[in-house]
């Protein structure tokens, strides 16, 4: 069974629902771009993409939405971090040939 039936950003909707969530897990409410996790429609837990901090229902079973979260949140920024196309065909050029080339965006 998979835990987080979604995974979404935040929204406006959502900070009610996030300092709930917050409070009931003894923490500060996140702030920045955060990724939600619900379990059967249901907010059960946070995660902040500007520092990794958590929050989570205590009284649902949370680990593996948690976990999604986490595992999510790396699958962006690897995405945000990999060179795209052109970027790679550029470097694999030779030093002198790079040099030479006119590339238009």
């Amino acid at each position: 069974m998979i835990a987080a039936n979604s995974i979404r950003f935040a929204t406006e909707e959502d900070t009610a629902t996030l300092s709930r969530i917050a409070e009931l897990d003894s923490g500060r409410p996140l702030a920045g771009s955060v990724l939600i996790a619900q379990i059967n429609g249901t907010t059960a837990a946070a995660l902040s993409l500007s520092d990794g901090r958590t929050i989570a229902d205590p009284f649902q079973d949370t680990d593996h939405a948690v976990a999604n979260l986490r595992m999510r949140a790396r699958a962006m920024r690897s995405y945000d971090v990999t060179p795209g196309l052109r970027e790679r065909l550029l470097a694999a050029l030779p030093a002198h040939r790079a040099s030479s080339i006119t590339v238009y965006p």
